[in-house]
């Protein structure tokens, strides 16, 4: 049996990201929001885990107050209860932000013996809260799983690498990160939709989580990337071929 921490990260829904064209400004006044598509998979991953071996699974966040349709959404993938640690300062933290208030969070007193989190966030993507959650909880970490076991008071990852598959066994207590392909997060169901609403939810304000410092990094601003195309063709011949070369050339990107 295992006591499992789920970390999630509820994000803007890309789908409804609009850009102004002439200041490259994002408009995200009618963008909904969401769980991270990876952390679906962190938490598909650990109550996959617990239907298997028993345990619990209690599921992590760290958001401001105005989050909380993310707790409904969360408990109806599966998870036994959910800590919800918010304040109006927990807006577009940077990673390292992210990871400590995480950590403070375990500390008041969440049992685990392993933490799941995703790969990255479809915001920042930056892969590195995971990581630094570990450092902070001087525990294991295991990077790029996709596909994961227990047994014998350890878990067993296969870590897919860009030259092959690295398998890796690692005492418990440990922290893994994992890949979209190691599973397919569940549809929560009408009857599990209903039975979320009477699962326990824990609040966690900044005055619980005790003395932190997440650094002092802000978001400026943010804008849209922007591709410019030159809109040549070129015969599919050799002297199309050759013209294309000619003008990688001229731009700089052959040398």
């Amino acid at each position: 049996m295992m006591n499992i921490v789920a970390c999630f990260k509820w994000v803007i829904d890309e789908a409804d990201i609009r850009v102004d064209a002439a200041s490259r400004k994002l408009i995200l006044d009618r963008a909904g929001h969401k769980i991270n598509a990876y952390d679906r998979n962190a938490i598909e991953e650990a109550v996959r885990l617990k239907e298997l071996h028993g345990g619990t699974v209690a599921a992590l966040t760290v958001a401001p107050p105005t989050s909380k349709a993310c707790l409904k959404d969360t408990l109806s993938r599966g998870p036994d209860t959910v800590y919800f640690a918010n304040d109006p300062a927990f807006v577009d933290l940077a990673p390292r932000q992210s990871a400590t208030l995480l950590a403070a969070a375990i500390r008041t007193g969440i049992a685990f013996d392993l933490i799941v989190c995703g790969e990255g966030s479809s915001d920042l993507y930056s892969q590195q809260v995971g990581p630094a959650l570990a450092e902070l909880l001087e525990i294991p970490c295991v990077t790029y799983v996709n596909r994961l076991s227990f047994s014998g008071g350890e878990i067993v990852a296969d870590r897919k690498l860009d030259d092959g598959v690295e398998t890796v066994s690692v005492k418990l207590p440990a922290l893994v990160t994992i890949l979209p392909d190691i599973n397919s997060p569940r549809i929560p169901t009408l009857k599990q939709i209903l039975a979320a609403a009477k699962k326990p939810v824990h609040d966690l304000t900044i005055d619980a989580l005790g003395p932190v410092c997440p650094g002092c990094l802000q978001t400026d601003r943010l804008q849209a990337a922007t591709m410019d195309r030159k809109k040549m063709r070129f015969a599919a011949d050799a002297a199309g071929i050759r013209s294309v070369v000619d003008a990688l050339i001229r731009d700089g990107v052959l040398a």
